[in-house]
This record gives structure tokens, C-alpha cells and sequence, in this order.
């Protein structure tokens, strides 16, 4: 992914509220499967570490995305963006 194409989901994602928490219990199989589900339907999401997950949120975020085979586009505070396109019938159209 090239910085422009980074910055231009960035920018989309800004607006977006988080639809997948991440509580105490950290990365369990059903939240891992619950972020695929969102990113299948939505290409971009927004993921919300809260204050009781001890884990740091980069650490976070880079697992997810494995775990997903996803981009991680970025890490604010306790917010996660992930971003996977889907090659069929992508709603999302990336700058060259």
C-alpha cells in the first residue's frame, strides 16, 4: 500500500465510528472472526481497544491484521483502522 493510498482511507476512516470492541479478554477467536465478518461487509473499519485490554494497541492492530489478512492503516490512541479490499466488488476505489 502507497502512503497516498494511505492517507486517502485515513481520511475515509475519520468520520467512521468503531464497529468491533476489544475488551479485558484481549484476542479471542470470536472477536478475530467478528472483525473479518465487518471487514467483509465494509472493506474499512475502525476497531476500539478499550482502557481494560492490557494489550498495547499497535501490538493489537498488527495481530488483527494478520489474523484477518488485512492492512493495518493505522493506530490512534486506541483506535484501529483496518482496511482489506475485496477484489470482486470493492466499494472503495484507490488513488493510483
Amino acid at each position: 500500500m502507497t502512503s497516498k493510498q494511505r492517507a486517502y482511507l485515513k481520511g475515509l476512516a475519520m468520520t467512521m465510528e468503531p464497529v468491533c470492541y476489544i475488551g479485558k479478554a484481549s484476542l479471542t477467536p470470536e472477536v478475530v472472526e467478528s472483525v473479518r465478518e465487518a471487514l467483509e461487509a465494509r472493506e474499512l473499519i475502525k476497531v476500539n481497544v478499550g482502557k481494560s485490554c492490557m494489550d498495547d494497541p499497535k501490538e493489537v492492530g498488527q495481530v488483527l491484521a494478520e489474523r484477518t489478512r488485512s492492512e493495518l492503516v493505522q493506530v490512534i490512541g486506541r483506535k484501529v483502522v483496518l482496511f482489506k479490499q475485496d477484489r470482486e466488488k470493492s466499494k472503495i476505489e484507490l488513488p493510483k
